[in-house]
């Protein structure tokens, strides 16, 4: 037995052995058999899919009083969860799953058959079992040969597979950006027809697969695929808009590979990726050509209004949302000060960022795809000194805990007022003080602070 099969065989030789004893087959299936037959690629999470043909309640019969916990809430689809330990275990009963038309929910049948429940999964890749406890491969649709010849196929004829859960074309972009597969032309060809049966899928299920989909470590090779192929259109429809000339006179790059280019400089932050997916989303909308050459005023404020829109369409958290449509605002920000930094300049910047700061810088930075390498040197040059200068002041002035010199209990006993939204107006009036002059001192703030009143009250 290869040695990288060990951590399988030990995790589940006493759970096989139990299925064993009551007369059913186990056989541990999916991602976890194809991670460990390709070399140098990390295995996805760490629970054990497997499936076997004992019905629901038997599964649930053979698990209780060896596992710590169980959960039966997917057993109408022939699911019991466990956990042992660290271990979790999902254990499903061979089945057939498809989509009845204009229909959201699958439609579940039991079968006894391994052959036949991996004919229904959706890449041959999948399609691979190892019986246990002896390990034997169950391999009928050569997954293991597409594996070592990079090819991306479906057990059965992709339109019925696809027919089955649509967002298996989804799926296939994502397998083929994560090995470096190509998908086999029938694949392409049934996904090009068929896109459109995306309609019946949940925008939670979309938006699961689009977060796997942006995580690859080179995430445009599945999103060229979406968009290709017609995919976008159906869920992301801003971007296959992008795919227009930033200046059609002088012929640069398109928006579209600019994104894109861009989403793949990016570390590997879920929310950061987002953001360079959707930060340009507003240029389409906002593009002017004249004799000067091509312009995209407020793109930013135009893209962020987008991104709500879209993210919260696929039913994004609302945080996320908050975060990536925060980001996409302010992704120019930067170049407004490309004349110098002045300390006010650097604390509205950080007061603005707030706790996305860094992950705006990063931004900024991967924003830069030009191939001409003094622009890139002066830009890298020009956040390098950005930085510092924020890290100076950061020694100086506390900056991510900037306030302003007083707080509301100081600013209505000097100025004699009751909570309310004056004072609101105040404590905002002393915080860009704050930001402009830098720590002022509680008289010297005081003193401004009835100044501003008194002006107040006489306008």
């Amino acid at each position: 037995m290869p040695e990288r099969f060990r951590p399988y065989l030990d995790a589940t030789e006493e759970l096989a052995r139990r299925f064993a004893a009551a007369g059913k087959t186990l056989y541990l299936v999916g991602g976890s058999v194809r991670d460990a037959l390709f070399p140098g690629v990390d295995r996805e999470g760490s629970d054990f899919d497997l499936t076997t043909d004992a019905r629901p309640d038997e599964i649930e019969g053979i698990v209780r009083g060896w596992a710590d916990d169980v959960w039966t809430q997917g057993a109408r689809f022939g699911t019991i969860g466990c956990r042992k330990g660290s271990r979790v275990y999902e254990i499903t009963t061979h089945r057939a799953e498809v989509y009845v038309p204009d229909s959201r929910k699958p439609e579940v049948t039991f079968g006894d058959d391994i052959t036949v429940d991996l004919s229904r999964r959706d890449f041959t890749i999948n399609a691979l079992a190892l019986r246990l406890p002896d390990m034997e491969l169950i391999d009928p649709f050569d997954g293991l040969g597409d594996l070592a010849a990079g090819r991306l196929r479906t057990p059965l004829d992709p339109e019925v597979s696809f027919d089955d859960d649509p967002l298996r074309m989804l799926r296939a972009a994502r397998f083929a950006a994560r090995f470096s597969l190509e998908p086999d032309p029938a694949l392409i060809e049934a996904v090009r027809r068929m896109h459109g049966r995306l309609s019946i899928v949940s925008a939670e299920r979309i938006r699961d697969e689009l977060d796997k989909i942006i995580m690859v470590d080179v995430p445009s090779r599945a999103l060229w695929f979406v968009v290709r192929n017609g995919l976008a259109d159906e869920f992301l429809p801003e971007l296959p808009a992008m795919a227009l000339e930033q200046d059609p006179i002088h012929r640069h790059k398109d928006v579209l590979a600019h994104t894109l280019a861009v989403v793949d400089k990016t570390s590997k932050n879920r929310l950061l990726r987002l953001a360079a997916l959707f930060h340009d989303v507003g240029k389409p909308r906002t593009r002017a050509i004249t004799d000067g050459g091509v312009s995209f005023h407020h793109h930013e404020v135009v893209g962020a209004r987008m991104t709500r829109v879209r993210m919260e369409a696929l039913r994004y958290p609302s945080s996320d949302v908050d975060t990536v449509v925060r980001l996409v605002e302010l992704h120019l920000r930067f170049h407004t000060y490309r004349l110098g930094w002045t300390d006010k300049a650097v604390r509205r910047y950080v007061r603005d960022a707030g706790p996305y700061l860094d992950t705006l810088n990063e931004l900024t930075r991967c924003d830069c795809t030009t191939r001409n390498a003094a622009k890139a040197r002066a830009l890298a040059r020009r956040m390098d000194e950005l930085e510092a200068r924020i890290a100076e002041l950061r020694a100086q002035e506390e900056l991510d805990a900037m306030r302003p010199d007083l707080d509301g209990n100081q600013i209505m006993e000097i100025l004699g007022l009751e909570p309310g939204r004056a004072v609101g107006e105040a404590r905002d009036f002393l915080m860009d003080l704050r930001i402009d002059e830098g720590p002022l001192g509680e008289e010297e703030a005081a003193k401004r602070l009835r100044a501003w009143w008194a002006e107040r009250a006489e306008a």
